[in-house]
């Protein structure tokens, strides 16, 4: 299964036309433990670097902002009851999925090894 990793410290999950997105464990970490967040609505079409989804921690808040351009077509409904998953697993704990229009667009991204060396 490929995963890809942006500079944002999202990881994207490519089967098909659909692109499963979560946030890295870096990203987690940094964060401290997530108390709130909100989802997109399923539907909702979406341009690259668009902010999408709100997350809250003891610490900060932040923005999930849309990888690719496309249209969201589910949601990780208990994820909002449940936000403290993200910290247990988050390279297990998906935000949305969206149904890219460019597949080209996924060429950008990092693998593993070159994400591990971006975060150093």
């Amino acid at each position: 299964m490929t995963i890809l990793f942006t500079e944002e410290h999202e990881w994207l999950r490519p089967e098909g036309d659909l692109v499963t997105v979560g946030i890295t464990a870096h990203a987690s970490e940094q964060l401290g433990d997530v108390v709130f967040i909100e989802l997109p609505e399923v539907g909702r079409i979406v341009e690259k670097g668009e902010e999408i989804c709100v997350i809250e921690s003891v610490k900060a808040a932040s923005d999930i902002l849309a990888p690719v351009a496309g249209e969201i077509v589910a949601v990780n409904e208990v994820l909002p009851d449940t936000p403290g998953a993200v910290n247990e697993n988050a390279l297990g704990t998906w935000f949305f999925q969206i149904r890219i229009s460019d597949p080209a667009a996924l060429a950008g991204f990092m693998d593993e090894a070159a994400y591990t060396n971006f975060i150093g």
